[in-house]
């Protein structure tokens, strides 16, 4: 660390210390020797609890692994496994039944069900697609994606297609009689819309004038009554925009001169500073910090490029409209942001204690982003986040409920620190490591006073599952992981313990990500589960797909469902004991999917299993460590693009550890697999100009060599994790570089 800022014993690099100071401090009021004073107190209190609480993960998963390798435990006693887990402290006793009580949360993620975009902090231009992705047009979604198939006739064309756009003006219609059906016939036959009287009028084509089934599904409308330009409609507390316009190239081909239907999409957005950047150094975190910097202040730019265009990206602004009442009506123009911060386990040398040693990334995370959020909470913002007062954080990788007490106990401090009223730091717990599966009520019950979200994480959840049990066997291949009792089980425990703890209306219920961009048709045929299931939002890939995505929440009402599951959970409660079923999801939890008969396997699948993990690894671990890149839609061993972050590279190598450990797999099969398919991921990459390839010199490669050490060391890894191996490779390159 060079020219390092000297504070209480810490030594600050130069640059986190400049940025603090010249950039994030100026207009809140907070004296900065006061701040620095104080982050440095608190990092000398928690460093100790942290610490404590990772060896508390490497004691549990040493006494996991002696148990699976204890003969007596073989083969594995569901019942003798469970009571083995209490005993160690594992498993802690279910606390008894409460309800959450986190005031000050907006309505997108207290109330209103919908899409929600996970972005990488990193990049401000996805970041801010991403806030700006509030509002998306279906018409753009539709016409641009596969949900409506191509044909010979209706191909999407650089050039306009009128039978494609024909296509997609059908199945709006299509949408707007399911969501704000007309008394009288279709949407489809509009030939005009009006207000009169305070009430939407609709002129269908043979003289006849319709209204809405619910006339109370009207909210607004811009223009003329007799003759608007905008027509504004709420349907399970999501908003629509009917665009009318008979000069527009898409409105003179409407009876009705409609242009467009906008959607209100995804309503809240992650941006993330943790599984989809590769943020290694001082530098690395200042540009992180910077994004949400100009976020909070509301004056994040990006620069592209567009042909010969030059354009400027920026926060899009609130939408007003006039009220049919003669009021005004005034919608965020923008998804509320949440910041997902750095996780327990990684240090950071961008800040080094009195000892020398780098400190934990996640407890500077905390102190760094919630002192810019404070420019949200008290600028002069006109692009601001929060309307309730409230600081949005989602918490990774949290094992169990001591983790989250200390989070909660961190935030505490921090609210002290920057003045802020008790419970202005919301949490949101990311159900996606074992022990906190298995102890959810108890997680939520720590921090039930500023709980705002609990989401499973199923990708980082498996490669916790196989790492914590690689002992006891061989697992299932990758892809039949989502048939397994124990995921069933994790899916349907989270909804029913955040429903019981009162989250409905107060919090988030969330479900995983569509890794899969390009095949929105297949999701649009699949994800309507999530609401279905209860959950009041679910990850989507792109803007695009959270306009898709957020049909499926006019075509479900998830408060309903949310009810209605309440109900039967309380019915099922009162014929059994509510710890019967709490008991059997949790034996269902504990099911650890193993190979029922690892025999039967045939060489030809251990081989298709092995390179397909590894060519997955590969084309992952190549874009992170040489250019940085910790999230892409990357090609797999079939060319169909999948989105690719540290929580799909963890299933792939702790898969290929658990095989190799348990002699499905060969050392040498290994190695020969991984120098085949780095030939095939640098053809893949061919079109990169900023791309290293791997092969043939695979000693020259630091991306190849972090692949290898994946495999090799991955079993050693704390928790499976493969932050420590990529962060190492990553420096390796950037300071080759320098």
């Amino acid at each position: 660390m060079n020219n390092a800022i000297i504070k209480e014993g810490y030594r600050i690099d130069s640059e986190l210390f400049q940025f603090v100071e010249s950039e994030v401090l100026p207009g809140l009021g907070i004296d900065s020797d006061r701040f620095w004073s104080g982050a440095t107190r608190i990092l000398s209190d928690f460093m100790p609890i942290n610490e404590a609480l990772l060896a508390t993960r490497v004691r549990y998963q040493a006494q996991i692994d002696a148990f699976h390798l204890a003969p007596e435990n073989q083969p594995l006693d569901p019942v003798r496994y469970q009571q083995f887990l209490r005993d160690i402290g594992y498993l802690v006793p279910e606390p008894a039944d409460f309800q959450i009580s986190t005031e000050h949360v907006d309505p997108e993620v207290a109330r209103i069900a919908g899409p929600q975009l996970v972005v990488p902090l990193m990049n401000a231009r996805f970041a801010l697609n991403a806030a700006n992705a509030r509002w998306g047009s279906l018409y753009d979604a539709l016409y641009g994606s596969d949900v409506i198939a191509a044909s010979s006739e209706r191909a999407a064309t650089e050039a306009y297609d009128p039978e494609r756009g024909r296509a997609v003006q059908a199945y709006g219609r299509r949408f707007l009689d399911q969501a704000v059906p007309l008394v009288q016939g279709s949407h489809a036959d509009a030939v005009a819309y009006r207000v009169e009287r305070q009430q939407l009028v609709v002129e269908l084509s043979g003289d006849i004038s319709t209204g809405l089934v619910a006339p109370e599904l009207f909210v607004g409308f811009n223009g003329r009554a007799e003759q608007p330009n905008l027509v504004l409609l709420r349907h399970n507390g999501l908003h629509i925009e009917i665009q009318i316009d008979r000069d527009n190239l898409i409105g003179q081909t409407d009876a009705a001169g409609v242009k467009d239907l906008v959607l209100e999409a995804a309503l809240s957005t992650i941006q993330d500073c943790e599984d989809s950047i590769a943020a290694v150094d001082a530098a690395d975190k200042c540009l992180v910090y910077r994004n949400w910097l100009g976020l909070m202040k509301g004056d994040l730019q990006a620069t592209l490029s567009k042909g010969a265009q030059t354009l400027v990206r920026t926060l899009n602004p609130d939408r007003t409209y006039q009220t049919p009442d003669a009021g005004s009506l005034t919608l965020p123009g923008r998804s509320l942001l949440f910041i997902r911060q750095v996780g327990h386990l990684m240090n950071t040398h961008a800040l080094l204690s009195p000892e020398g040693e780098p400190v934990p990334e996640g407890i500077v995370d905390a102190l760094i982003t919630c002192l810019i959020a404070v420019h949200d909470l008290h600028g002069p913002s006109q692009q601001g986040n929060s309307r309730s007062g409230s600081i949005y954080i989602v918490k990774p990788k949290m094992h169990g409920p001591e983790e989250v007490q200390f989070s909660c106990d961190l935030f505490s401090r921090i609210e002290d620190l920057l003045e802020l009223p008790a419970n202005t730091l919301k949490i949101g717990i990311m159900d996606e490591e074992r022990r906190t599966s298995v102890n959810l009520k108890a997680c939520i019950r720590v921090a039930q006073q500023r709980l705002v979200f609990i989401n499973t994480g199923f990708l980082d959840r498996t490669g916790d599952e196989i790492h914590t049990s690689m002992l006891a066997g061989p697992v299932v291949r990758k892809e039949l992981m989502k048939d397994e009792q124990w995921i069933a089980a994790y899916e349907a425990n989270n909804v029913r313990v955040g429903l019981l703890a009162g989250l409905a209306g107060k919090a988030q219920i969330g479900k995983g990500m569509w890794a899969i961009p390009d095949a929105l048709a297949s999701m649009m045929a699949t994800k309507i589960g999530h609401p279905q299931a209860g959950a009041s939002c679910a990850w989507v890939p792109s803007p695009t797909a959270a306009t898709l995505h957020a049909l499926h929440y006019h075509q479900v009402d998830v408060a309903r469902v949310q009810a209605e599951l309440l109900d039967q959970y309380r019915s099922q409660d009162q014929k059994t004991p509510a710890q019967g079923h709490a008991t059997a999801l949790l034996e269902d939890l504990l099911t650890i999917p193993l190979l029922s008969d690892p025999a039967a396997l045939s060489a030809a699948e251990r081989q298709e299993e092995l390179d397909n993990n590894i060519q997955g690894l590969l084309g992952y671990v190549v874009r992170w460590v040489d250019q940085g890149i910790g999230c892409s839609k990357v090609p797999d061993i079939h060319d169909i693009g999948r989105m690719e972050d540290r929580a799909t590279l963890r299933i792939a190598s702790q898969h290929i550890c658990n095989w190799l450990h348990h002699g499905l797999l060969s050392a040498e099969q290994v190695m020969l697999s991984l120098k085949r398919m780095a030939a095939i991921v640098d053809a893949q990459n061919g079109h990169d100009r900023n791309y290293q390839p791997m092969a043939p010199n695979f000693a020259a490669s630091l991306a190849f060599q972090a692949a290898v050490d994946l495999i090799f060391q991955g079993q050693s890894q704390p928790s499976g994790y493969t932050e420590p191996l990529l962060h190492q490779r990553r420096l390796q390159v950037k300071h080759k570089a320098d």
